[in-house]
């Protein structure tokens, strides 16, 4: 019997678990906090997907390009949105209820870039929480082998394949043997001082990915969302919000987001981020607002429960009163590479979700397509390892080497807060090449340093090496990332190898 390990929980880990498993597999699911201690758990606004008679996939996948900047791969997108309306279906099939209108079919959101209203969501905001608890217990039902509190430390590689992975539950390590694994443990948003990401979001996967030698792309398209509150711990105010009707203002309360693009707060996400900061730069650093005062109490409760709580135990009453917001690392559109059913270069090791690079993305992430991808490419892989024999040939970018820079000696101590503020300041929202070559060498030093860090540490580490090499690389503006030094938006003219572009285009 195939035995198949997943190392995450999310959408994209127990969708491929659970294909796996139905496809005859043994199959261990590995998570380093309880299972539903995920990114997936924390997703709003909601999964995008063509179910209405009104919209088309041509118009998803078109927005998912343009969204992309030009830079998503064609394939990639038309396997998402082809397959979105059958990974919909198994969804509520498997329990999550989606929310309905008065006649029965499902409740469509509009949310930026998007077209049509395609965006679906249940309970109102919490649409990740609904299909965490769906899939979870669709998972716990077929006695799944779940090994929560159990952290990855690597994969273990013999021959050129991998066979296990390495893990480390209550200071013990052991070695778990599998003829496949499956990479799907998420983002890395603690890169960054400000993000919407949980804790747990440190880059395990790609890191152990990056260390075993498969390739990694598109390191340098990090997501900025443009709402998370400003008061109290980082949460996120879903786009959702403001494809109701909500809008972004100024302390003078003017609007400012369509003085950067003619769709104003429904702009692409990367372009309303900038338009944040551009817009707090010129305050004094202090917040903007966003102002739902038009929705009404009611409908804010009704529409967005969660994000109505958590702004209302932060003494804050939106339905009278703006309330402050700032942008925030919220999406990693880069990650191991990987073929359309989740195939890495390396044999036997595939990746899903955020962890992946699959190129559905492009340059920036459309709004709802990163639940999507998880369903989506989480039951192509699950499916793919349950049947493969033999490996094919997984095409990759040109890899891009570490950042030739010196070791700074003026680096301070290293912390995990010393590293996320220095990836905001230098790696963030707005990027130059003096910032990104002074974060390289305090980077390089601190990886110089042989002292012992933890292993989150060390995947942070290591991955803002290559997030930072990344964005050296290519030094032309293009979706999510943002050069000051060159502010051109084409998506052809990048300073990466031809092999690349070609690629990514």
């Amino acid at each position: 019997m195939t035995h198949v390990i997943v190392v995450g929980s999310g959408i994209a880990g127990l969708t491929a678990a659970l294909h796996a498993a139905e496809r005859g597999c043994r199959v261990t699911v590995v998570t380093k906090g309880a299972l539903a201690d995920t990114n997936t758990r924390w997703a709003q606004g909601g999964i995008a997907a063509v179910t209405g008679a009104d919209d088309s996939l041509a118009s998803h996948a078109a927005d998912t390009i343009t969204a992309g900047a030009g830079l998503g791969d064609r394939d990639a997108v038309e396997t998402l949105v082809a397959e979105g309306p059958t990974r919909i279906a198994e969804l509520v099939r498997r329990g999550v209820a989606f929310d309905r209108g008065a006649d029965g079919d499902f409740a469509r959101g509009l949310e930026a870039a998007h077209a049509r209203p395609r965006v679906l969501h249940a309970g109102g905001d919490a649409t990740g929480a609904a299909i965490q608890s769906a899939l979870g217990a669709a998972a716990r039902a077929m006695t799944l082998d779940v090994r929560e509190h159990t952290v990855l430390r690597d994969l273990v590689v013999e021959g050129g394949r991998v066979v296990g992975i390495d893990v480390e539950s209550g200071g013990v390590r052991r070695r778990l043997r599998a003829d496949a694994v499956i990479l799907a443990t998420g983002g890395a948003g603690q890169l960054y001082a400000h993000t919407t990401n949980p804790a747990s979001a440190t880059g395990d996967g790609i890191a152990a990915a990056l260390r075993a030698g498969a390739a990694v792309a598109d390191l340098e398209f990090v997501q900025f969302h443009p709402t998370a509150l400003a008061v109290g711990e980082a949460f996120l105010v879903s786009e959702a919000v403001r494809g109701d009707g909500a809008v972004l203002v100024d302390d003078a309360g003017r609007r400012f987001a369509f003085d950067a693009h003619p769709d104003g707060e429904l702009a692409p996400r990367d372009v309303v981020a900038r338009a944040n900061a551009r817009a707090m730069a010129a305050q004094g650093g202090r917040p903007v607002r966003l102002d739902a005062t038009g929705l009404g109490a009611a409908r804010l409760a009704q529409r967005f429960p969660t994000i109505d709580a958590a702004v209302r135990a932060r003494g804050l009453d939106w339905s009278r009163e703006p309330i402050p917001v700032t942008p925030a690392a919220h999406y990693f559109m880069g990650g191991v590479v990987t073929d359309l059913d989740g195939r890495t270069t390396m044999p036997g090791l595939y990746a899903v979700g955020e962890t992946a690079r699959t190129g559905v993305h492009g340059a920036n992430r459309l709004a709802s397509n990163s639940l999507l991808e998880g369903a989506v490419f989480g039951a192509r892989a699950g499916e793919a390892a349950a049947s493969d024999t033999a490996w094919p040939n997984v095409d990759a970018p040109a890899a891009v080497p570490l950042a030739a820079v010196a070791p700074a000696a003026d680096a301070p101590p290293f912390s995990r807060p010393a590293l996320q503020q220095l990836m905001w300041d230098d790696a963030g929202l707005v990027r130059d090449d003096a910032g990104l070559r002074r974060a390289a060498g305090i980077l390089a030093a601190w990886s110089a340093d042989t002292r012992p860090r933890g292993a989150e540490d060390d995947a942070l580490l290591l991955l803002a090496r290559h997030v930072v090499a990344a964005a050296l690389a290519r030094t032309v503006s293009v979706g999510a990332h943002f050069r000051s030094d060159e502010a051109s938006s084409s998506p052809t003219a990048v300073s990466v190898p031809a092999t690349q572009e070609a690629f990514a285009c």
